[in-house]
């Protein structure tokens, strides 16, 4: 049975109640539903305001990280005076004061496959608001295996996508992307950048279509993967059909249960670093201050190396890396480094195959500002 709505309720969502497509039980189904938010940042941001604004019921929130400063271009939810607040305590309080009805449960924890049965299980609906590919491929067959739709979302640079994946008789996520790229070939926004406005239409769409599935009207994204282009304002759709031979839901699936997704997609972060290989900032720093003859070598973009760079570096973005091998001493001791050390440590390998001397800067120039030099620019 559906819930009644108060006298204030009826206010807050008037405008609401005159859309005939709406109506006052639309509304009353929003507030019986249960929506599950995966990731309280850029898309997170506007999906959950706009739900909670909508008058959903109850509003869950997955996230692990802490507001940082560089997460203010784009995750309007937040403020500069959270910064190095849990996200989901944070976000949490905001909706609750965008509005007071709605029950807002934040889970501070990072989304996996043991937590992820029992957290999708009280929630009707998922939205998909992850950056990274092993989160997007365990929110995909966690919802096909629990037999629930959710709301898929992505932004890169200026480009964003939106669809329902794992609704009755619709595609999923891995009809479309049977398995994972290989791990560093597809950059995050910590590389690439993101257009700031872009998560805000994205998250938005997202919210829209977890509003027409509560309320069962309009045409849902189901089927269809909407692609934004910002820079040329431009919307194209791409029809998409469920594969039979899709192995979490096709006709014969070859997962039954979920996986361990950061082996799967080669992000694992546990891993130990390569002591033959890599090398600590403090390490460097000594042998800097020592004068060992070292080269620095910065494989990131022209762009990122114009914000900040570690004196004396050379330049090659890793695309270039290949083509301009031939530019660099056989005899020379190489220090390779990147943002977060996921770029060099790919560069690292790449010409240690070649003969050359190379180590990789664990934790990028990241960690270099952090162990060494505050002083240096964020981004």
């Amino acid at each position: 049975m559906l819930p009644d709505l108060s006298r204030d309720e009826l206010h807050r969502y008037s405008r609401h109640l005159l859309l005939p497509e709406m109506g006052l039980e639309g509304q009353r189904k929003l507030k019986a539903a249960r929506v599950l938010c995966v990731g309280a940042g850029g898309l997170g941001s506007p999906a959950s305001m706009y739900l909670a604004a909508a008058g959903v019921g109850t509003l869950g929130l997955v996230d692990s990280d802490a507001v940082d400063l560089s997460n203010l271009q784009r995750q309007v939810i937040h403020g500069t005076s959270a910064v190095g607040e849990p996200k989901v305590q944070s976000a949490a309080r905001r909706l609750v004061e965008l509005n007071p009805s709605v029950r807002v449960v934040p889970y501070e924890t990072r989304l996996t496959r043991e937590n992820a049965p029992a957290l999708f299980d009280g929630y009707g609906i998922v939205v998909d608001c992850t950056d990274n590919f092993a989160t997007r491929y365990l929110v995909n067959d966690a919802s096909v295996l629990g037999g629930r739709p959710y709301v898929y979302g992505s932004v890169f640079r200026f480009e964003g996508q939106a669809s329902v994946f794992a609704a009755s008789g619709g595609p999923c996520y891995r009809c479309l992307f049977p398995e994972p790229p290989p791990a560093g070939l597809v950059p995050n926004c910590d590389e690439a950048g993101v257009l700031g406005v872009l998560p805000g239409i994205v998250g938005c769409i997202q919210a829209n279509e977890a509003i027409k599935l509560i309320v069962g009207v309009g045409e849902p994204l189901i089927g269809r993967l909407l692609v934004l282009d910002a820079l040329e304002m431009r919307f194209r759709e791409v029809r998409l059909r469920r594969d039979p031979d899709c192995p979490v839901c096709g006709d014969a699936p070859r997962i039954r249960e979920l996986q361990d997704y950061e082996e799967v997609c080669g992000t694992r972060t546990a891993a130990p670093r390569l002591a033959d290989r890599d090398i600590g900032p403090l390490e460097l720093k000594r042998r800097l201050d020592q004068r060992e003859p070292t080269v620095l070598l910065d494989v990131r973009e022209p762009m990122e190396y114009r914000i900040v760079h570690l004196p004396g570096s050379v330049l090659v973005p890793l695309g270039q890396l290949a083509e301009r091998a031939a530019e660099l001493d056989p005899a020379a001791s190489y220090v390779v480094y990147c943002h977060h050390g996921v770029r060099s440590a790919g560069a690292v390998e790449y010409l240690r195959s070649l003969g050359l001397q190379a180590w990789n800067l664990a934790g990028g120039i990241a960690a270099w500002t952090d162990e060494v030099d505050p002083t240096l620019p964020r981004y």
